[in-house]
């Protein structure tokens, strides 16, 4: 599925050779000349009470240091209160246009009646799949419910501090992505956009590599309208195949983790780079809402491991937040 959002979207981008030739975002933003600076970014806040305390757990345990929270989601009260109480947590927005699970669902802010194409009328919920919102919803009903979302949030008493995507769905159609990039210029709300050399994204999958895109153009766009830009995007993290032995125990899955999140770091080009992940601490509940536990656990597990986090430190790699990022583009326009 990644793959199909991903063609959809990057159906304009220059090489990454080419752009490598430039500075990078990471750069303009007054971070020093071949730094690696990352954000280690944990999705699905507020999906569930195990996502909740995993992704916490990350943040304050963890090197992580960013987060986004599913808006329409049930456990989304219990995330909100404790930002509060943690006012720091750099916490953006999972716009949520999908309800993937079988047996685990919720519906649109903005009501089925507003939003109909969002709306799977066998179950009314979101639709599970990416290609379904695709070909049923109309752009206008998917910005009504980013800004549905949005709104959600501050009347919680809570500012966003980026926007992000759940399953890709804002870049699986070009009208849905301008829907998105002008809601957050409007709403003067950074987007998640990788719109640099992208090396790490083309590598992931080459055949993108060829293709000749928007992105460059829509991260002019996003800077020149006072916005952060990212240069790459590290989002392979779900797609890793852990092997039986690394199940065998916490031990083996956290040494697991840690081999491939440092692997990870060492793929961070130089330049701004956002490394997804899923943390959470699944318990006896979580297998009746998804198998990926023990995808999302070693997500957790790898966040938590001193290892991962002294290569942080010898590397010389820079962790930043959305919030950081945000206030070095406002002086860079003062």
């Amino acid at each position: 599925m990644r793959k199909f959002v991903w063609a959809v979207f990057l159906l304009v981008t220059v090489h990454s050779k080419a752009q490598l030739s430039h500075p990078t975002y990471a750069e303009q933003l007054g971070f020093p000349k071949g730094a690696r600076v990352v954000i280690l970014h944990v999705d699905d806040a507020g999906m569930s009470y195990d996502a909740n305390i995993g992704a916490m757990r990350a943040l304050t345990e963890g090197v992580a240091s960013s987060v986004s929270i599913m808006m329409p989601c049930p456990w989304v009260p219990q995330f909100i209160n404790w930002l509060k109480e943690n006012p720091r947590i750099d916490a953006g927005l999972h716009l949520t246009l999908n309800a993937e699970w079988q047996l685990y669902k919720w519906g649109p802010l903005s009501g089925a009646p507003a939003v109909p194409g969002l709306v799977d009328t066998s179950t009314g919920a979101m639709y599970a799949s990416v290609e379904q919102v695709v070909k049923n919803a109309q752009p206008e009903e998917v910005g009504k419910e980013i800004s549905a979302q949005i709104n959600r949030a501050r009347q919680m008493g809570w500012e966003p501090t980026h926007l992000d995507t759940h399953m890709g769905t804002v870049f699986a159609d070009p009208r849905f992505t301008m829907q998105y990039i002008q809601i957050g210029i409007r709403e003067k709300i950074p987007v998640m956009l990788p719109g640099g050399h992208n090396t790490v994204l083309f590598a992931d999958d080459p055949a993108l590599a060829q293709r000749k895109a928007e992105t460059t153009q829509l991260g002019q766009l996003l800077w020149k309208a006072g916005l952060p830009v990212l240069d790459d995007l590290h989002n392979k993290s779900y797609g890793w195949i852990i092997p039986a032995e690394a199940l065998q125990s916490d031990k083996a899955l956290q040494a697991y983790a840690t081999r491939q999140y440092i692997q990870a770091l060492e793929e961070c080009r130089p330049g701004l780079t956002m490394l997804i992940m899923h943390c959470t601490q699944p318990s006896e509940l979580f297998k009746h809402i998804s198998d990926s536990g023990p995808r999302r656990k070693a997500d957790l597990l790898g966040m938590l491991s001193p290892a991962v986090k002294k290569y942080i430190r010898e590397k010389g790699i820079i962790l930043t937040t959305w919030r950081e990022l945000m206030e070095r583009r406002k002086k860079l326009s003062q």
